[in-house]
């Protein structure tokens, strides 16, 4: 079986999970979500930190969906400093199948995003802000910026059509 990788990033707040679970629901069923919040934060309760457990769990499940499942979606903020050799990792071994997506919104946009969520609850603006890292790229062939002029469906229908190419 063919397999595709689907990575979207970006910061806290920007709409990645929102539509990772939107794409594994237009997707079908076999879609392996690999969410880092839920990696991270509960199945291991690890801060996110340099060299933390979550990065290889994420990296051995989406390796296991290659051969398994038709689409593996890896979401969270994946920040390159900490993520990006184990998302590079994963690119490789998914080959030229996978698809990159950089969620590229400006904090006051990813501010109004946040405030329109469950989360807002759990942290506020400040933490928004001393998370804040912009223009985190990966810088790999392929990366697509996902700005906030975008509508939630644009995104979606936007990730669809790159998988039909």
């Amino acid at each position: 079986m063919e397999s595709n990788l689907i990575i979207l990033r970006g910061n806290s707040g920007s709409g990645k999970t929102t539509i990772a679970k939107s794409i594994q629901d237009q997707l079908g069923k076999g879609t392996l979500l690999v969410s880092q919040d839920n990696v991270r934060r509960e199945m291991l309760k690890v801060q996110d930190r340099e060299g933390n457990l979550s990065i290889d769990l994420i990296r051995q499940i989406a390796e296991y969906g290659k051969g398994r499942c038709e689409h593996t979606i890896v979401e969270g903020i994946l920040n390159k400093s900490r993520y990006g050799q184990m998302l590079n990792d994963l690119i490789q071994f998914y080959g030229g199948k996978a698809y990159i997506f950089y969620f590229d919104l400006s904090f006051e946009e990813t501010v109004k995003r946040h405030l329109s969520r469950d989360k807002k609850e759990e942290f506020g603006v400040d933490a928004l802000r001393k998370w804040w890292t912009p223009n985190d790229y990966l810088e790999v062939e392929n990366e697509v910026k996902v700005t906030g002029h975008l509508t939630h469906t644009e995104i979606v229908d936007l990730i669809l059509i790159q998988l039909q190419e």
